[in-house]
């Protein structure tokens, strides 16, 4: 119970860091929520022009958060650890295409910012957390097919009868034979 907490708290922290830091400084005193996501898959790279909230960066890193949570409420591990990677993977990718723009990247100052750290620390806690939760368990319990269960011989439970005494004939004993119908009275 206390890895199921501990997993899912995580990961919903995580989500949570995924969400913000797009509103958050990333790079040279630009926000997030200010670089175009196509900027990432183009051949120009990370330009200066603006993006709308929906075609910035908070659009794959918000549908990572929605990932997780739905994740964390189906108790399903594989969900939040596909929003980590999703995450980490755009927040990657965005550092190379502005390290190849830019020709450099640095820390601090005019360079990486608090964005990037909160993307990178929320994608890490995504991928923590759905290594801690138990994810979810089916019992699946196949019944045996009827030729494979074992066969209780009719009987078998009933005590047997004692083995005759040495020297016993059947024949000899009277109580096996019934009278003949003629010696019968009539009913």
């Amino acid at each position: 119970m206390l890895r199921n907490i501990s997993g899912s708290l995580l990961a919903l922290i995580g989500a949570v860091l995924a969400v913000q830091s797009p509103f958050r400084v990333w790079y040279g005193g630009r926000h997030g929520s200010d670089i175009r996501v196509d900027d990432l898959f183009t051949g120009v790279g990370v330009t200066p022009a603006a993006a709308a909230l929906l075609g910035s960066l908070f659009l794959p890193l918000g549908f990572a958060a929605l990932l997780a949570l739905l994740g964390v409420l189906l108790r399903s591990r594989s969900a939040v650890g596909a929003a980590g990677v999703l995450v980490l993977g755009v927040t990657v990718l965005w550092m190379v295409r502005q390290g190849q723009s830019a020709g450099s990247l640095t820390a601090g100052g005019d360079g990486l910012d608090i964005g990037v750290a909160a993307a990178v620390g929320g994608g890490t806690l995504l991928l923590l957390g759905a290594a801690m939760m138990p994810g979810r368990t089916t019992r699946h319990i196949e019944p045996s097919p009827p030729w494979e269960q074992p066969y209780k011989k009719p009987y078998a439970d009933a005590p047997t009868a004692a083995p005759p005494e040495p020297g016993y004939r059947p024949q000899d004993d009277d109580t096996l034979t019934l009278r003949p119908l003629s010696d019968r009275p009539p009913d």
